[in-house]
This record gives C-alpha cells, sequence and structure tokens, in this order.
C-alpha cells in the first residue's frame, strides 16, 4: 500500500518575506524605467523633427523649388512649398513626443531649402534655425537621468541628430 506523500505549500510568512522583496525590487527599478520612457519620448521627438526637415530636403530637390519646414507648438510641424504654397505632410503634437520641450536656435519657425538642398532664407527674408534641441522639463521626474538630443541643420542642407552631451570630438554621436 502507498502512503500519499504530503502535500507542502507556501506558509504566510514565506509569502509575505516574497512580497517584501518584489515591492523593494520594483521600486528600485522606478527610477530607471521612467528615465527610459523619457529618453524614449526625446528620441521619438528628435526622430520626428529630423524627418520632417529630411522631407523637406528631399522634397525640394525632388520638385526643384523651394520647401519650407514650419514648426507649431511643441513638436508639430507642416512642410509645405513656398510658392505656389502647397503643404505636403504635417505632423500634429498629439502624434506623439508629450512631455517633451523644444528648443529652437535661433529661435526663428521655419527653415527653407533650396533646389540643390541646401538651406536659403526664408519668405519674409529672416534665417531659419540650424539647430533644435530636445529635452524634458527639469521639474520631470527622473529628468536628470534623461538624455537630451540635438538636431543640427548645416548650411549644406545635411540634417543629423547628436547627444550634446558627449564631448569627445571623435565619437559620431557627438554635436561637436
Amino acid at each position: 500500500m502507498l502512503i500519499p506523500r504530503q502535500q507542502r505549500a507556501f506558509t504566510l510568512i514565506e509569502l509575505l518575506i516574497g512580497l517584501a522583496i518584489f515591492g523593494i525590487l520594483i521600486v528600485s527599478a522606478l527610477p530607471s524605467y521612467t528615465a527610459w520612457i523619457q529618453n524614449t519620448k526625446i528620441r521619438n521627438a528628435a526622430e520626428a523633427v529630423q524627418n520632417g526637415l529630411q522631407l523637406a530636403r528631399s522634397e525640394a530637390v525632388t520638385r526643384n523649388t523651394n520647401v519650407q519646414l514650419v514648426f507649431g507648438a511643441d513638436s508639430a510641424w507642416t512642410v509645405s512649398v513656398v510658392a505656389p504654397e502647397q503643404t505636403l505632410q504635417s505632423r500634429a503634437a498629439e502624434q506623439g513626443s508629450a512631455d517633451v520641450t523644444v528648443t529652437r536656435s535661433p529661435a526663428n519657425s521655419t527653415v527653407t531649402f533650396n533646389s540643390l538642398g541646401r538651406v536659403t532664407t526664408n519668405v519674409g527674408g529672416s534665417t531659419g534655425f540650424t539647430q533644435v534641441d530636445l529635452s524634458v522639463p527639469p521639474a520631470t521626474m527622473a529628468a536628470n537621468l534623461a538624455r537630451p538630443l540635438r538636431v543640427t541643420i548645416s548650411a549644406a542642407g545635411r540634417v543629423r541628430m547628436c547627444d550634446p552631451a558627449i564631448t569627445d570630438s571623435a565619437d559620431t554621436r557627438s554635436c561637436n
């Protein structure tokens, strides 16, 4: 005759210790997770700006005319042919990149590309912006762990994304 094995389960104390360890792990991982989410938002906004600029440049070359990118609120933008005015593509701020601060330098909201893909003066005679800095507001949780990014436009029309925190000029991610 077989003697049935005694079934063994967790005691209440073992279960509470396991839950306490799990809670400590979750609390310790929260700042890293928050920083990862913020960095993803910054990267998405930077890629959207970079894509809009590359679209404007390629459309200027393709159409053999001046094409401009005009920034709206936050990271919203519109790419349009200058004359005759024709909107080619728009991106609303609600399409992502929430909680990201977008700063253009100079503070102008428009950049125009000519038929050679080079940056040219805007319709009103102003110069276009040459860089866009993207970051999270300092009051945001884990803002000190966030990695701001920068999108630059050279006079030749080259658009690139870089990391302003990297100072080593040999590193291809640096803005130098």
